[in-house]
């Protein structure tokens, strides 16, 4: 079966840190592209960062560069995103998924990822 199990997630004050990882099982790793999405209440849901291991290819939401650091583990079929200087406004339910790397197009619609994490939650206060 597939699994994405999104671990990290907590409260922390603005200016803080958290780091998010997600473990996959079940469908070849290095053969997709894996995203961290989040999505806030009353809004849709949004690209975060997003990873093609094999291919080298990061991408980074406006939002979060300089900020947040996704990494991924071929060996352990893990992907990481490192949060860091933590916003009020990264506050959300974080979801890590999974799509196949032969898509063409950006990697940010979710739409195009197929395999979804359970979600965890990220709350920045002031």
């Amino acid at each position: 079966d597939v699994q994405l199990q999104a671990s990290g997630g907590g409260s922390v004050q603005a200016g803080g840190s958290l780091t998010l990882s997600c473990a996959t099982s079940g469908f070849t790793f290095d053969a997709h592209d894996v995203g961290w999405f989040r999505q806030a209440p009353g809004k849709e849901r949004e690209a975060v960062s997003c990873i093609s291991s094999s291919a080298g290819t990061i991408y980074d939401a406006d939002s979060v560069k300089g900020r947040f650091t996704i990494s991924s583990d071929l060996a352990k079929n893990t992907v990481s995103l490192q949060m860091n200087s933590l916003k009020l406004e990264d506050t959300a339910v974080y979801y890590c998924a999974a799509r196949p790397r032969w898509l063409v197009g950006g990697m940010t619609k979710p739409n195009d990822y197929h395999y979804w994490g359970q979600g965890t939650l990220v709350t920045v206060s002031s």
